[in-house]
């Protein structure tokens, strides 16, 4: 088995899909790298795998014997479900086998020595996010909303999981948080303001950051569609973000 006991476990969750949060896991695992740290990278979002697509990797995990070797990418370690399925094919297991995967996920991958591993949670409250839950009883956890109210009612959900499963919430994201013209400099409230705000305050956790709407300058030859390089505005967001999680773990010990 790896030597995963030292290791500090931080879960990325959210109340519903499509609020960013594989965009936020992604970028904050590569932040977390940026500053010297060994970081991995669980894709745990069984349905919804996205995390090899996103960091632009066209590798496959090789296999020696029963052990995985995870891909390396940006300094970081990832296994994702995507590595196992042929051709976008959807996975229509059931919750007893997708326990199973993530279980051999924690197991029989070589992690090597890391200080932080990521997981990027399916959203909402579902089966596998409280298998989780269950397996990783130290795991921290960041919840992910936007700024509209319902997005932010919703992710407080996750959040409340999080705690009745006595997680401890390291703090919100706010994504998607406005639009900046090029042209204009204008910031644009596409989803309204305040959400990340009100749910930071309802889960007594710190605000860790704010990211606007926008993508990554992409590279042909260093090709990853959702990675911001570190110089880039948003790119510097996300490097502020991994040095306040760094901060928290360094008080506590």
């Amino acid at each position: 088995m790896s030597p995963l006991n030292k290791v500090e476990f931080i879960s990325i969750a959210s109340g519903k899909g499509g609020v960013g949060k594989s965009t936020v896991s992604v970028n904050l695992a590569v932040a977390l790298a940026r500053l010297g740290k060994k970081v991995g990278l669980i894709d745990a979002d069984i349905y919804g795998f996205s995390v090899p697509d996103m960091m632009g990797i066209d590798k496959s995990p090789v296999v020696r014997g029963d052990t995985i070797i995870p891909v390396e990418r940006f300094g970081v370690k990832v296994i994702s479900m995507g590595f196992f399925v042929e051709d976008n094919m959807p996975v229509v297991w059931r919750g007893p086998m997708l326990g199973k995967v993530l279980d051999q996920f924690f197991r029989d991958v070589e992690w090597g020595d890391l200080d932080y591993l990521l997981l990027d949670l399916p959203p909402g409250t579902g089966d596998v996010a409280l298998d989780i839950h269950q397996m990783l009883p130290a795991s921290k956890e960041i919840v992910i909303t936007t700024p509209h109210p319902t997005a932010a009612f919703v992710a407080a959900r996750a959040g409340a999981m999080a705690i009745q499963t006595d997680h401890e919430v390291l703090g919100v994201i706010e994504n998607m948080s406005w639009f900046e013209s090029k042209e204009t400099g204008k910031k644009e409230y596409l989803f309204g303001q305040g959400g990340g705000p009100k749910l930071a305050e309802e889960l007594q956790a710190p605000l860790l950051g704010q990211i606007p709407l926008g993508q990554p300058d992409w590279n042909e030859e260093d090709f990853a569609p959702s990675v911001y390089l570190e110089d880039h505005p948003t790119g510097k967001i996300y490097g502020e973000i991994a040095e306040q999680i760094l901060a928290q773990f360094a008080k506590k010990q």
